[in-house]
């Protein structure tokens, strides 16, 4: 009986023990988050579920704005868009009547034209007709109204109505949008003049920033206040209509005809294009690897496509245990660290282990095994700063900062 105590008393010691020696040291079981783990956690099946529906929701509502008939602007009868008259626009009316040389001698037609503009109210009036109702028509509709009306006066009027200033329906673009030397380009506020898609606005108003290999700018985009200019990221164009914000792929539309990503802009809409990080899609490849590198994420989307532009790793690696640095900056130097085993990958076909990397990861290749992943961090937080937050790195490590203007 007293043996099976002090057999109990041991073991409850044994436990305690290692209850404060995990609490002390946390990092004997602490050595980064499992790839598979991390994935679960991520996105379980109730939250996958979730985001894959809501996905699908907001692929519809763009597919539908892209594929309209008809809004505020314009409206679509028998194939043809006609625009919608509104206050502020002004209307070129013009209207042939018979030239008479002298008594009873016909000369032929001469034009008259009457530029009037629509009144707050939606109304016109000219030579022939006052507070005539014109708003939320069609420019056809208002020369059929107007031709009706000259019947009183004439037998078979001839009459053409045209847009000669649009005014009275806009949209906003901000963001990365050209400069041009001639004409209205860049950011600013813009006429819509009918049915109009985003591409179609973006195009009149100079094109998207992409293709610089540096900050520089175009003619003209000084004196237009546009400076240090940065290519355009077309995968993430904002477009806040009614207080509801889309995120729209323009790049999608532009480079592989996805029609549902290019949405029919309405009057008071508001686009703005963002600019593309400096050091955005990028991936770094560290450690022992052949070629330590940074690398474009297109062309690394995964571990394996980075190991593998690196030129795969050495003979001295820890396969096991190759390590994924994430959201390095945004969490303040307080990383999401991963795990991945290489040989399963290869070995076994686990392709689970096979992460999608991020722009931003920083894919690190041991050469011996990581058991104290906070003292991994603080090791490698230097040229972690260095190589994702140069301005920290100066600020914490670089004791003169008295830099040499040559």
């Amino acid at each position: 009986m007293e043996n099976n105590i002090k057999r109990i008393c041991a073991a409850i010691l044994i436990a305690l023990l290692g209850c404060s020696l995990t609490a002390c040291f946390p990092f004997l079981e602490d050595t980064g988050t499992p790839i598979k783990e991390y994935e679960a956690k991520k996105a379980g099946p109730l939250d996958e579920a979730r985001l894959q529906k809501e996905h699908l929701e907001r692929l519809e509502e763009l597919s539908r704005l892209s594929r309209v008939k008809g809004n505020s602007v314009f409206t679509e009868k028998r194939g043809v868009a006609d625009y919608i008259v509104g206050p502020g626009d002004v209307l070129a009316v013009n209207f042939w009547t018979i030239a008479v040389a002298g008594a009873q001698t016909f000369e032929g037609f001469k034009q008259i034209t009457y530029n009037v503009e629509v009144r707050p109210d939606g109304k016109i009036s000219y030579m022939y007709g006052d507070d005539i109702p014109v708003s939320g028509r069609t420019v056809h509709e208002i020369q059929e109204l107007l031709r009706n009306d000259l019947k009183k006066y004439f037998r078979n009027p001839r009459l053409e109505v045209l847009v000669k200033e649009y005014k009275s329906k806009s949209a906003t673009l901000f963001g990365q949008i050209n400069v041009l030397p001639t004409g209205t380009s860049g950011p600013g506020r813009y006429p819509l003049t009918g049915k109009m898609t985003m591409i179609d606005l973006i195009s009149k108003a100079g094109g998207a920033i992409t293709g610089r290999s540096d900050y520089t700018s175009l003619p003209g985009a000084a004196a237009a206040g546009q400076q240090n200019v940065a290519n355009a990221d077309l995968k993430n164009v904002e477009l806040v209509r009614k207080g509801k914000k889309y995120t729209v792929n323009l790049y999608s539309a532009m480079f592989y005809g996805d029609e549902k990503q290019n949405p029919v802009i309405d009057d008071g809409d508001i686009i703005t294009v963002p600019a593309l990080p400096f050091f955005a899609d990028r991936v770094y490849v560290m450690g022992q690897v052949a070629s330590v590198g940074i690398y474009r994420l297109q062309d690394a989307p995964d571990l394996l496509a980075a190991l593998a532009l690196a030129g795969s790793v050495t003979p001295l690696a820890v396969k096991s245990d190759i390590k994924v640095i994430r959201e390095f900056r945004e969490r303040k130097g307080k990383p999401i660290i991963l795990s991945a085993n290489y040989n399963d990958i290869l070995k076994r076909g686990d392709l689970a282990q096979n992460i999608k990397l991020q722009s931003g990861d920083v894919v690190y290749v041991p050469r011996m095994f990581i058991g104290d992943i906070n003292e991994f961090i603080a090791n490698t937080t230097p040229l972690l700063n260095y190589l994702l937050i140069p301005a920290s790195y100066r600020n914490e490590y670089v004791k003169d900062q008295n830099i040499m203007r040559w």
